[in-house]
């Protein structure tokens, strides 16, 4: 019989484009995708179609050039650190171009994008209309103007970080209240303007708020406080308040009132918190509290920390460091509820009462201890904890003369 050979079939021939798409889909790890993109020319344009993520440094002429190739991207992050900037950076006429080109947009990044100015900002507020969330953060030279833009121009805006913009005032929070009333997540971070007027504005359109974080709004109190745990009771899980002076027992004891639902607080410096507001916190949200930090809280004793430890069952970090007045007693008495401690990372720093036979207690109801923080503690040391045999879990780091640059789960 003679020999007969099949012809040659060329893959591109038999699969369609949704079918090489199928294929892509597939793919999960970033270097997989890049890798089908080498194929041929073909597949290189539907890697790119279909490409929803980029991280890039350019300027107008290649953002153009990415809009082409790239035309269903939902997130860009421009950003830059801090350390490794580069100047001009960013600018007003890039911000033109995307606005222009990237109409599919959902995310963007400008962290640190220096150079920006209310003109670029509010072309992303007209251009850009789908946009979910924005990060311009240390960008600081916009003002209120340039926000109010991007608040009126992006009705589903639902993150918005803005620590570092030191123009902000409460007049931003008017159009974001009348606009953005799908708002989860605003980051005000030293934004010091800003202050009860402002979030009692916000929150009355703004009612579905998640995480906040005014930490060092210096002119933030019980009042702005009290009015965001009622109008944002049963959404608010992360309320960081770092540093915030006027915060005192009326603004813990309201949230205690009517969010039950809040995971992660932050309180660190502000002195006038004391036992009575914190056991409140505790017994109420007993099950979903998992992060506190209220380190420099000087009126908080063994008290409230003992109720902390027996009532919140999920608890995974607390920071207690520079409370002065605890003792060791905190810890006792603590198993007695019958359930073993979940805390992952433990900060007692600068506690001068706390001894090795109070971290005994601890390490007796915490198998599940990552990081422990003793730096400054007189009465803890490594050879004190040597000699008392503790028995440190395995994969526990304790930290007793470091460096303040550590693992912070909270914040």
């Amino acid at each position: 019989m003679g020999s007969s050979s099949s012809p040659e079939v060329c893959i591109n021939d038999v699969l369609t484009d949704d079918e090489l798409r199928a294929i892509l889909a597939k793919l999960h790890a970033d270097k997989e995708k890049e890798l089908f993109g080498l194929v041929c020319k073909r597949w290189l344009h539907l890697q790119s179609t279909e490409r929803r993520k980029l991280c890039a440094r350019a300027g107008p002429h290649m953002l153009r050039k990415m809009a082409v190739r790239f035309t269903r991207l939902h997130e860009l992050d421009l950003s830059q650190s801090v350390s490794r900037s580069f100047y001009p950076g960013v600018t007003d006429s890039d911000l033109s171009v995307i606005a222009s080109s990237f109409s599919c947009l959902r995310v963007l990044d400008l962290q640190n994008c220096k150079s920006i100015t209310d003109a670029g900002i509010a072309a992303i507020g007209c251009g850009l209309s789908s946009l979910q969330s924005l990060d311009v953060s240390y960008c600081r030279k916009l003002t209120d103007k340039g926000l109010s833009a991007v608040a009126e121009g992006c009705h589903d805006l639902r993150i918005l970080h803005l620590a570092g913009c030191k123009f902000v005032t409460d007049a931003l929070f008017q159009a974001l209240s009348k606009n953005c009333h799908c708002l989860e997540e605003l980051c005000l971070l030293g934004c010091t303007y800003v202050t009860d007027r402002g979030l009692i504005v916000l929150v009355e359109g703004c009612r579905n708020i998640k995480h906040l974080d005014i930490s060092k709004c210096i002119n933030v109190g019980d009042i702005g406080i009290c009015n965001l745990s009622q109008a944002c009771s049963s959404s608010l899980k992360t309320l960081k308040l770092l540093d915030c002076r006027k915060i005192g027992n009326e603004s813990i004891l309201s949230l205690a009132k009517f969010c039950k639902n809040l995971e992660t607080l932050v309180v660190g410096g502000c002195q006038d918190i004391s036992d009575e507001s914190i056991k409140s916190l505790a017994a109420a949200c007993s099950q979903s509290l998992k992060h506190l930090r209220m380190d420099w809280c000087l009126n908080v004793s063994d008290s409230s920390l003992s109720c902390i430890l027996s009532e919140c069952r999920n608890l995974v970090a607390l920071d207690i460091g520079c409370c002065e007045e605890v003792t060791d007693s905190a810890f006792q008495g603590i198993g007695s509820n019958g359930f073993e401690l979940r805390v992952k990372v433990l900060k007692v720093s600068s506690c001068p009462k706390i001894t090795v036979a109070g971290i005994g207690l601890i390490l007796q109801l915490c198998s599940s201890l990552e990081y422990l923080d003793v730096r400054s503690c007189p009465h803890i040391t490594k050879a004190l904890c040597d000699e008392a045999g503790l028995q440190f879990p395995q994969y526990c780091k304790v930290n007793f003369t470091g460096s303040l640059a550590e693992p912070d789960v909270l914040i």
